[in-house]
């Protein structure tokens, strides 16, 4: 049985860790390098560094500071933000990246996600979905959450995946930074159409909500920041519990 795993999101603005609710009100946190050796040294699986204003400024990721974050760790990192071209995949890579996050670029042009998975393999390519409720329907929304694409979530992810991604991380603007459980609704109407691995990001407030995560089978992590960067959760008792709960995690 493939162990779930638990993962850590460092959004980065300006070179800080930062972190909103609902993707807004924006507040600092912590040093990027810092917090990005903390979880290597505290039990997480893989770690996402996400350039959140990068699509939206219309600029390319601020590479100094994720070639320090790679530097500092041992596990598996994801980078996205504006990434919009082969060009950019080869120089996040470069960089430090194991896997690439497009989330914008693919929205504006779907032929990146098939393009890399060619040029570097599915495993390499992580479609990224910023989801929102409209009038009862699951909507892409692209640059940070700021633009209703008028896109079906549901649509988009079966696409994705034909395009060659190789797993989806689903983010539930509706609950993120709320604490109030991840978005259970959004993600079984996901997982019910595509069979690629499926992260689930929006919503950690504690232990319980990982372990009501992953009563459904078909969610392969769970990703959070503010409960992590906080301390409010050490992910190493995080495990331990979810060990407890009967959820296979990698101690």
């Amino acid at each position: 049985m493939i162990s779930k795993r638990i993962i850590p999101c460092l959004d980065v603005r300006n070179g800080r860790v930062v972190k909103g609710v609902n993707f807004e009100g924006i507040k600092d946190m912590a040093d990027p390098v810092e917090m990005a050796r903390y979880y290597n040294e505290t039990g997480a699986d893989e770690l996402v560094f996400y350039d959140i204003t990068a699509s939206f400024e219309g600029r390319k990721l601020f590479t100094d500071v994720l070639r320090a974050v790679a530097s500092e760790i041992f596990i598996p990192l994801t980078v996205g933000g504006g990434i919009n071209t082969l060009n950019d995949f080869d120089m996040v890579l470069k960089c430090g990246a194991d896997k690439v996050s497009v989330n914008s670029g693919a929205i504006k042009d779907p032929s990146l996600i098939s393009s890399a998975a060619k040029r570097y393999g599915s495993q390499c390519v992580v479609l990224s979905m910023d989801v929102k409720r409209v009038d009862g329907k699951f909507r892409v929304f692209a640059n940070g959450g700021r633009i209703d694409t008028g896109l079906d979530a549901i649509e988009w992810a079966k696409q994705g995946e034909a395009l060659g991604a190789g797993e989806i991380v689903l983010n539930s603007i509706d609950t993120d930074g709320v604490r109030g459980g991840f978005d259970l609704p959004m993600l079984r109407a996901i997982g019910e159409i595509v069979s690629i691995p499926l992260i689930a990001s929006g919503g950690a407030g504690k232990m319980e909500d990982f372990s009501e995560l992953f009563k459904y089978e078909r969610i392969d992590a769970g990703l959070a920041a503010g409960v992590f960067h906080t301390k409010k959760i050490d992910i190493r008792d995080l495990k331990k519990y979810l060990r407890d709960c009967g959820v296979n995690v990698r101690l």
